[in-house]
């Protein structure tokens, strides 16, 4: 851990609670993967320098008096000291131990919600993946959701082309590239129009 010399270290403890009060804070706001949590208490937070006195308004418009009226530069901000891994773990240990943390809680909650927004299970699966969590885990979560995913791809897409959908090959390809972006597989946006045709 490389430290700034100007910088005076604080002790370990006060670090540790540091680090305690910022994963309460960023738990308390929504959920988070274990991995999702580690890379942020990871990353030091950027911290903005307070500006001196700020821009008086009823300030002297004269010519001379030019310096008195410009704001004062931006402070620049700078990043706080180091984070050393073994507290961000001893954090991580602590939340898992009681049960702040739960990447099988977690990934059924994200599938849950952002189904109910209109996202189909392969855009679902790689935003989990980008949050680390593992392979078999969002698997076992898929296999156990109870999410229609055709019934999902079917609403979605007659709340956004109407209830008859269209039948012409043009307006057709408008409607799967919309679903394929929402992250609908390709079985499922065949579907509506299975259904629809019958």
């Amino acid at each position: 851990m490389s430290h700034d010399p100007s910088q005076p270290v604080r002790p370990e403890k006060e670090q540790l609670n540091t680090l305690l009060a910022r994963a309460m804070r960023l738990l308390s706001q929504r959920d988070h993967s274990e991995a999702e949590l580690r890379r942020k208490l990871e990353t030091p937070p950027v911290i903005a320098p307070r500006r001196s006195a700020p821009f008086s308004r009823h300030a002297s418009r004269r010519a001379g008096d030019a310096a008195e009226t410009s704001p004062a530069p931006a402070p620049v901000p700078h990043q706080a000291e180091a984070i050393d891994p073994l507290l961000v773990e001893k954090v991580i240990a602590y939340c898992l131990e009681h049960h702040y943390l739960d990447d099988p809680r977690f990934t059924q909650s994200y599938i849950n919600s952002r189904s109910r927004k209109g996202y189909g299970p392969q855009r679902i699966r790689s935003e989990l993946m980008q949050k680390g969590v593992a392979k078999d885990l969002i698997n076992t979560a898929f296999e156990e959701t109870d999410v229609d995913w055709c019934r999902q791809a079917r609403e979605l897409a007659e709340r956004k082309f109407g209830e008859q959908l269209p039948t012409e090959w043009k307006e057709k390809a408008k409607v799967q590239r919309f679903l394929q972006y929402r992250g609908f597989f390709q079985e499922e946006i065949q579907s509506i129009y299975r259904d629809f045709d019958e």
